[in-house]
């Protein structure tokens, strides 16, 4: 069962929906004890980086979530910011992460960006796959997800980086280590590249 998490950030119903089109079991979870129930886990984000830690906190999920991740390794996709709370920190604010993938995020360099208005970065993007992951099997590359961003995550070992794209320099769109990955996209927004990459991680 795919266990969608809804802490007051996140299109969760964007996703649950996509997984009930696809016939494909979920929850929308909010409370810790039901997050055990599930054998994958979803982190949707969307806003700030400490708005977005601050609500993880007060829901009482990020301790239970902490242990399923890290010591029972139950797989997890996180989501925009979903993905960079994963790291130990952002420029945007001063909490701290969860500290799962070694990383910070960054602010984009809008002197390197062309394109006006220069953030956030929104609209469709390509991807280039680097370690071609089962999860981005099917995938259009070229037609790319949707992004709505203006900070990136910059980690601290290539191993790390999934897929990568440019937005006037090239930055990291996913990331992954063993069972723990992020988008920095929205596949949720993503209309069949989206719907294909859920269910890639379903069968994951």
């Amino acid at each position: 069962m795919i266990g969608i998490i809804d802490y007051g950030s996140g299109n969760v119903q964007a996703i649950a929906t996509i997984y009930k089109n696809l016939n494909i079991d979920y929850q929308v979870i909010s409370d810790p004890d039901d997050l055990k129930k599930a054998n994958k886990l979803i982190l949707p984000g969307v806003g700030a980086f400490d708005a977005t830690m601050q609500q993880l906190i007060d829901s009482g999920l990020r301790d239970e979530l902490n242990n399923l991740v890290i010591n029972k390794k139950v797989p997890i996709l996180g989501i925009c910011v979903g993905l960079q709370v994963m790291g130990f920190g952002s420029d945007e604010g001063d909490l701290q992460g969860l500290g799962w993938i070694p990383g910070t995020v960054k602010k984009f360099n809008i002197n390197k960006i062309e394109s006006k208005p220069k953030l956030p970065h929104m609209g469709w993007n390509t991807i280039k796959d680097i370690q071609n992951h089962n999860l981005f099997k099917g995938i259009d590359n070229e037609f790319g997800f949707y992004f709505v961003h203006s900070f990136y995550f910059e980690c601290e070992s290539e191993g790390n980086i999934l897929t990568t794209s440019n937005y006037g320099t090239d930055f990291t769109s996913a990331i992954y280590s063993n069972h723990i990955i992020g988008t920095q996209f929205h596949p949720e927004k993503s209309h069949g590249n989206g719907v294909m990459l859920f269910k890639n991680f379903a069968q994951l």
